[in-house]
């Protein structure tokens, strides 16, 4: 499989062409923003295991009935994916109150919601990814009806499959973004990556924050929390 000319370089991440049109190299990168690009800096081998965590835990999930663009984890940093047209929203599934649902809604952080939240938001940067609901999505002509059920089926079935899996390795999972992507024949399947770039983990008996609220918050021990994370997934693995 040949790299060939970088299609796209966004703030996480490097997506290349290959020599087979159906298939494209993401390739992760160590550098780190937040509230849209506003906070820059630098997570020292974040690349790398976003690259590893995001591969396992879409085998996990392709292994549970939910198809995902991995195909083949490359090197340490680079993954070969299925080329995908990718569904403009933002997924957002949340178990506990974090983040801009508590600024939103002015409420504590750490209220444990009886069943998960769902909210879509539009993924368009110059307008700072604002929330949609279904019906701006039908008019938008963003997604139809029956994909907008077939990705709440599956963001439900992700948070599902996570949360346990998390929970076999100590850690609570808060909330995530997931995004999807069509393949040629309109099929949605899961894309991007899930890291703790894109979800918030606390560790189960502390409430330690071990994902990227480190880096927003500058509370420190970025690279620590991430590593830690990573740890813990491959000893559950190899356990």
């Amino acid at each position: 499989m040949y790299k060939m000319e970088l299609l796209y370089e966004g703030k996480a991440k490097k997506v290349y062409a290959t020599d087979d049109p159906a298939l494209l190299i993401v390739d992760y990168k160590d550098d780190a923003t937040a509230f849209n690009g506003v906070k820059k800096g630098t997570i020292r081998g974040k690349g790398v295991i976003n690259n590893r965590m995001s591969n396992r835990l879409m085998k996990r999930l392709e292994a549970s009935g939910i198809p995902t663009h991995f195909v083949e984890e490359l090197s340490e940093r680079e993954t070969l994916v299925k080329k995908v047209s990718i569904v403009p929203l933002e997924v957002i599934v949340r178990n506990i109150s974090a983040g801009s649902f508590c600024k939103r809604y002015g409420v504590e952080e750490g209220i444990v919601f009886d069943e998960p939240t769902m909210e879509f938001s539009y993924k368009n940067d110059a307008l700072n990814d604002p929330l949609i609901c279904v019906p701006h999505i039908l008019a938008m002509k963003l997604a139809t009806r029956e994909e907008i059920a077939q990705i709440e089926r599956y963001a439900l079935g992700v948070n599902e499959a996570l949360r346990e899996f998390w929970s076999g390795c100590g850690v609570t999972l808060v909330d995530f973004k997931l995004e999807f992507g069509r393949l040629p024949d309109g099929t949605i399947i899961l894309a991007d990556e899930i890291s703790p770039d894109t979800c918030r983990l606390w560790d189960s008996a502390t409430g330690k924050k071990l994902d990227k609220d480190r880096f927003r918050q500058d509370l420190g021990g970025v690279e620590d929390a991430y590593t830690e994370v990573m740890r813990r997934l491959t000893a559950h693995d190899h356990a």
